[in-house]
């Protein structure tokens, strides 16, 4: 189901959903991933936006 726009108050915005194939796309594209690896991601870090990017963030360095 789509998300419906007209109620945006950043409720979400620290998880990322794997259901929202846009959100896993972003992961995928903004830290060159897999589909598969941005999907474990996701899960290892029970959805948590921070905590994901700081994973990848360090693996940068």
């Amino acid at each position: 189901m789509a998300d419906d726009k007209s109620k945006q108050d950043n409720r979400d915005r620290s998880k990322v959903s794997s259901n929202e194939e846009y959100e896993v796309q972003y992961l995928m594209t903004k830290y060159d991933l897999s589909r598969n690896r941005a999907l474990e991601l996701i899960i290892k870090h029970n959805r948590s936006r921070k905590e994901i990017e700081r994973e990848l963030e360090a693996v940068d360095i």
